[in-house]
C-alpha cells in the first residue's frame, strides 16, 4: 500500500485543456479529471515525461484558468499529474471559484 502524498484535497473536474510544453512549444489537447489548489491530473495516453515544464490553459463553464507547471507524475496509457509552479492572483481566484473555496 502506498502512502498518500497529496498536499491539497482533489476535486473532480472534467474540463478541456491545452498543455503547452515550453521547451518545444508543443501544444497538446487534453482533459482534466481532477483539480486542486496545487495541481491537476490529465487523462491521456501519451503523457509528457517527469519534470517537463508546461503552460496550462484549462477551460470550464466559459471561464479559462492559466498557470505554469511541472509534470510531477507520468504514467503511460493513463495520464499525468502537473503541479502548479506559478499562478497569477487573478487566476487563483478562478481556481478557488471552480473549487468552491473562494471568499464570498
Amino acid at each position: 500500500m502506498t502512502e498518500e502524498r497529496r498536499r491539497a484535497l482533489r476535486h473532480p473536474l472534467i474540463a478541456s485543456a491545452e498543455i503547452i510544453e515550453l521547451l518545444t512549444d508543443t501544444h497538446i489537447q487534453a482533459r482534466t479529471s481532477d483539480l486542486s489548489l496545487v495541481g491537476c491530473y490529465f487523462d491521456m495516453l501519451n503523457p509528457l515525461p517527469l519534470g517537463t515544464s508546461v503552460k496550462l490553459r484549462i477551460t470550464h463553464e466559459a471561464t479559462t484558468f492559466t498557470a505554469l507547471g511541472t509534470v510531477t507524475h507520468s504514467e503511460p496509457n493513463m495520464g499525468m499529474g502537473i503541479g502548479f509552479t506559478h499562478v497569477e492572483p487573478d487566476q487563483l481566484k478562478v481556481l478557488e471559484q471552480w473549487l468552491g473555496i473562494g471568499s464570498e
